[in-house]
């Protein structure tokens, strides 16, 4: 298979200037606001997004720069799959967070619920549907005795390569 490469449409801007201490999902990342800014030629694209509340950012790990198949993740002292986690450390240093849209100023895209570090390259944004998404009952795996600590668990140096 051939390499796959993409470039990036925009820079996620936040008050996190590292992962050390920073919300883990935006569930934990509440109210914390931040700014995308697209990059001119995509500007096009943003046409009708300010209708939805919130959107899917899909960006790039840019600190990570080593992956293991096998983690610690952040609400867990057990080592686990990394496809099991949610963990920057991956063979495809790909990020997904579900953020608050509160407005669109030209290429400024205003969120909240921001847990990305400052700096991080946007790949893509997507309208969040909830009717898109199966009403059936959902299975967390080990993260059903572990999820309460979600809120107040924050980044520390783990992934740090």
């Amino acid at each position: 298979m051939n390499n796959i490469t993409y470039t990036p449409i925009g820079i996620i801007y936040s008050p996190f200037k590292e992962p050390k201490g920073m919300p883990i999902q935006p569930k934990g990342a509440k109210d914390i606001e931040g700014s995308v800014e697209i990059f001119e030629k995509y500007i096009k694209g943003l046409q009708n997004l300010d209708g939805f509340s919130h959107i899917i950012l899909l960006y790039h790990f840019h600190l990570s720069k080593e992956y293991s198949l096998t983690v610690k993740p952040y609400l867990d002292n057990n080592s686990r799959g990394v496809f099991a986690t949610r963990a920057p450390s991956r063979p495809n240093a790909i990020g997904l967070s579900v953020v608050k849209l509160e407005k669109i100023e030209k290429n400024i895209i205003h969120i909240k619920n921001v847990d990305i570090v400052d700096g991080t390259p946007v790949l893509d944004i997507k309208p969040y549907v909830p009717q898109f998404n199966p009403d059936e009952e959902f299975k967390i795996g080990w993260l059903k005795e572990n999820i309460s600590k979600l809120n107040q668990t924050k980044g520390d140096d783990r992934f740090n390569n």
